[in-house]
């Protein structure tokens, strides 16, 4: 199977709808959440584990996997999905959001971005060319177009200057993929940008749409911007994207910004607050976040999340989570993760329900009044 998405189901009253992406190494049902395994690894999980909460893809990073262990190992090994141990679908970011990340130790041209490693300062550059070849020796299902990733807020003509830029490097990555003969192997998406700006937003679709990429990204959000902004630019963005093309909000994924953003017409997400928070000891239930180190879990014998299946709810109380944590066990990390995990899925999976049956106005006034407390916070 090369490359095929098919909206299955429109709500009745929002912009929500429920999907079936099919790639090279499985079936992915939309809405989804992608667990983050930056290096190849979802943090404190093994890939049984990722399996066994219900995820279907994961995400990956070109910019870390090419630093360590590089791709050309990758490739010897097999590619990701046999290095890591992973036979499902997998999808890899270009590395612009990290190239990013580095302002300090970056510098941008109309070639590429000139940079310093994190781990031992050398010097990399980074082109729409070189982004593609290493993402295709990783061998990721859903592979990203090199974008410029601007934070927030940027004064509009550079914001223009930008999305042009990230428009013209797109067409690099997309004539360098065909050429390799890889677009039966591996989907190359393309990333809309345009900041907080509805026209330049526009602009940037419009100018993408022409290269017929098999799915959409919108990019350049959850950099420090407010989260109703992000809700906006999804809002103001999702409209002039193909119905009938996947649609990918970047680096978002907290359960409101699902809701939110499915609501408003998105299908695929990314996020490392669930796993990151779990490490923390924070654990994401239907009534709210429960924060472990609290002394009022001491003696608190239930479990995280009395209206979940996962091993950890199954088997092991707060009470018992607290002391982990408290002891600075390991297992801890691997339990809470693995439990905020399933959480996430679980979402997904009852978003595609509410979906199915038009009660996703009803479902999310749920969740949302069961998650923060009270009616009133209820969105």
């Amino acid at each position: 199977m090369i490359h095929s998405f098919q909206v299955l189901k429109k709500d009745a009253q929002t912009q929500a709808r429920m999907g079936m992406l099919e790639l090279p190494h499985g079936v992915v049902q939309t809405p989804c959440y992608m667990p983050v395994g930056t290096q190849a690894s979802v943090k404190a999980l093994s890939p049984e584990d990722v399996l066994a909460c219900g995820s279907e893809i994961l995400l990956a990073n070109t910019y870390h996997l090419m630093l360590r262990p590089g791709a050309a190992l990758i490739a010897k090994a097999g590619g990701l999905h046999s290095f890591m141990h992973w036979n499902k679908p997998i999808l890899t970011d270009s590395g612009g959001f990290q190239v990013f990340s580095l302002a300090d130790l970056r510098k941008i041209t109309e070639r590429g971005v000139e940079f310093q490693s994190h781990l031992d300062g050398k010097k990399w550059e980074l082109t729409p060319e070189t982004a593609t070849e290493i993402q295709h020796q990783i061998g990721a299902d859903i592979i990203m177009a090199f974008d410029e990733c601007i934070p927030y807020p940027s004064p509009e003509e550079y914001v223009e200057q930008s999305v042009d830029r990230t428009t013209r490097w797109a067409e690099r990555c997309l004539v360098l993929h065909r050429k390799s003969g890889r677009e039966k192997e591996q989907s190359l998406y393309g990333i809309v940008q345009g900041s907080h700006f509805p026209h330049l937003r526009e602009k940037s679709v419009k100018s993408l749409i022409p290269f017929d990429f098999p799915g959409y990204a919108i990019g350049g959000v959850s950099v420090g911007e407010p989260k109703e902004s992000i809700y906006k630019v999804v809002e103001q963005t999702a409209p002039f994207l193909p119905v009938d093309k996947p649609r990918y909000l970047m680096g978002v994924g907290t359960p409101e910004d699902l809701w939110e953003c499915v609501e408003r017409g998105m299908d695929m997400f990314d996020c490392v607050m669930p796993t990151r928070i779990a490490r923390n000891g924070t654990a994401l239930t239907r009534k709210g976040r429960v924060i472990l180190k609290n002394a009022q879990y001491v003696e608190d014998f239930r479990p995280l999340d009395d209206q979940c299946s996962c091993e950890c709810c199954r088997n092991y109380t707060r009470a018992y989570l607290r002391h982990l944590f408290q002891a600075e066990e390991l297992l801890v990390l691997r339990l809470v993760s693995l439990h905020n995990l399933r959480f996430m899925t679980e979402i997904c999976e009852i978003m595609r329900t509410a979906i199915e049956q038009d009660s996703f106005v009803e479902a999310k006034k749920d969740f949302m009044k069961s998650y923060f407390g009270s009616a009133e916070n209820a969105k």
